[in-house]
């Protein structure tokens, strides 16, 4: 009887401590868990690594994909494109669209303000060479008054009247009557200038 004792004594110790030598190094820790923090590892799915690393490269990638960026002075905070237009030295408010065109437009003005002159054509607009080709996407347009529009991706054309042709939107004046355009565009050949908002 006291050696039946004896033994349920020695196995129980020897069960208590296969217990503590498992929580202690972590004992059948298996199945893609990372021994330092008992997390799973974490594949790195960057095509550009190529080895399938585990989190310490997948953390790496994450960092990199993190980097700030690339300025863009150019945008307002609502992400519209900041340019100015005067013609004939009379500031308009335009919406401009947001594409690469505009873009494009507000690179070279943020160089140098963009000083263009503009001739009448057809009784309906006004149109000037920029000095640059622009990256287009021309589109079968009826332009309406007020409308400035890329043509063959290096003239510029502003609208007093309607035309049906295929350009590039650039933007809209949005301050002026029909009334008030025909008066500044229809009147003789005008001064275009397209400055960066600062």
């Amino acid at each position: 009887m006291e050696k039946d004792w004896h033994k349920r004594t020695a196995a129980l110790a020897l069960a208590v401590l296969f217990m503590l030598t498992c929580v202690l190094t972590g004992c059948g820790n298996s199945g893609g868990k990372d021994k330092s923090g008992g997390q799973d590892a974490v594949q790195n799915t960057d095509p550009g690594t190529g080895d399938g690393g585990t989190e310490t490269a997948a953390v790496q990638n994450t960092e990199s994909q993190e980097e700030e960026p690339a300025e863009t002075p150019l945008t307002a905070e609502g992400g519209e494109t900041m340019l100015k237009l005067f013609v004939n030295g009379e500031k308009l408010s335009v919406e401009w669209e947001n594409n690469e065109s505009v873009d494009a437009l507000a690179q070279l003005a943020s160089e140098e303000t963009l000083t263009i002159g503009m001739s009448m054509y057809g009784g309906f607009e006004q149109v000037g060479s920029i000095g640059e080709t622009l990256p287009r996407n021309d589109e079968q347009t009826t332009t309406q008054t007020g409308d400035i529009v890329l043509y063959s991706g290096n003239q510029i054309v502003v609208f007093y009247g309607s035309n049906t042709w295929a350009y590039t939107r650039l933007g809209r004046i949005t301050d002026r009557t029909d009334a008030e355009l025909a008066e500044l565009l229809g009147n003789g050949d005008a001064e275009l200038k397209i400055e960066a908002a600062r």
